[in-house]
């Protein structure tokens, strides 16, 4: 089933169920009014939602249970959780964590390899997929960063990979925003990102694993990451490949000295391929590749007025997640 979320209720708006064509919708205010009181009780209200999914992807009903179907507008999507307890991201793709530490002058490190790495991220809000990047001054080094994310239910503490794996509920896309003009001097403190990384946007809706059929194995999802700039094809890098940690070793990884809350998103990091050829998931990486092959960066990195599209095809070519749709703006401070 997909799952999405209205700008109307308040804060954490209202929870929709929504056709795999992403062209239909109800709401469900007799299960849950919201998408976290849902995962907060996944167990009853996962199989209460589908039922409610299977009739709106199986027939051409005006209401069901009395709630009235109606057509989809993206523009009133919030982010299917506008707000979460916890986003933890990794960055499970080495050429990506290769290439960007290689530009700004640091190792990748030893450990890399068999211990993931990651960072406790901004979950207080979440863009919507229409929402503007609202940014102080292109001086900061505005950057997308095309992501694969999963929400979790409960999951206890010091889980293993193989018991992780049965937490993750919900799949989606998230553009993890990053200022990278901030990141060297913030890095350079030893405590971790803060200024350098603002509100990311998450897709239109979020779907649970058995919506993507074959695609979803291994835990990782085998589809290319589409991102446009402008109108302009940017890359297509395959998801599934080159990821050097799975989403059950994220997971658990995350879980190791603390439990997760109903509700959790674990980011995959940007994906990236070694194959160069498929393009890139952020403007970082295609500089750091341009520096190898010219010596400089050419791309520049985003500037207000700037449009970035990021989605997931299946194998006929139909959107799965919807498409995150951006134009970066300045902020007023």
């Amino acid at each position: 089933m997909k799952l999405g979320t209205l700008k109307e209720g308040g804060r954490d708006g209202t929870l929709v169920v929504v056709s795999r064509d992403l062209s239909r919708a109800v709401r469900v205010p007799a299960i849950a009014a919201t998408l976290q009181q849902a995962l907060d009780d996944w167990e009853r209200t996962a199989p209460r939602l589908n039922q409610v999914s299977e009739v709106l992807n199986g027939s051409r009903a005006e209401t069901i249970d009395a709630e009235p179907v109606f057509a989809l507008d993206p523009d009133r999507l919030a982010a299917p959780l506008p707000r979460a307890y916890e986003f933890v991201d990794g960055s499970a793709y080495l050429p990506h964590v290769e290439r960007v530490r290689k530009a700004r002058g640091a190792e990748v490190p030893a450990t890399f390899y068999t211990d993931p790495l990651m960072y406790q991220a901004t979950s207080a809000g979440f863009l919507g997929p229409r929402d503007p990047i609202l940014v102080a001054s292109e001086d900061y080094g505005i950057d997308l960063e095309a992501e694969v994310v999963v929400v979790t239910d409960d999951v206890p503490m010091g889980v293993s990979p193989a018991e992780a794996a049965g937490h993750i509920q919900l799949i989606g896309l998230v553009n993890d925003v990053s200022l990278r003009n901030l990141i060297p001097a913030e890095l350079a403190k030893g405590f971790g990102f803060l200024q350098s990384k603002p509100r990311s946007a998450l897709s239109p809706v979020l779907v649970t694993p058995d919506e993507l059929g074959p695609a979803w194995r291994g835990y990782k999802v085998h589809l290319p990451m589409l991102t446009h700039i402008n109108g302009a094809w940017f890359g297509a890098p395959e998801a599934g490949v080159d990821m050097q940690f799975d989403f059950a070793q994220l997971v658990a990884h995350a879980a190791r000295t603390r439990p997760l809350a109903a509700g959790t998103l674990v980011g995959s990091g940007t994906v990236a391929n070694q194959d160069t050829s498929l393009g890139a998931s952020c403007l970082a990486e295609k500089r750091t590749v341009e520096t190898l092959e010219h010596g400089k960066p050419i791309t520049p990195f985003l500037r207000f007025g700037d449009r970035v599209r990021i989605e997931m095809l299946d194998g006929e070519g139909r959107s799965l997640f919807g498409a995150i749709e951006q134009t970066v703006k300045q902020a007023t401070v």
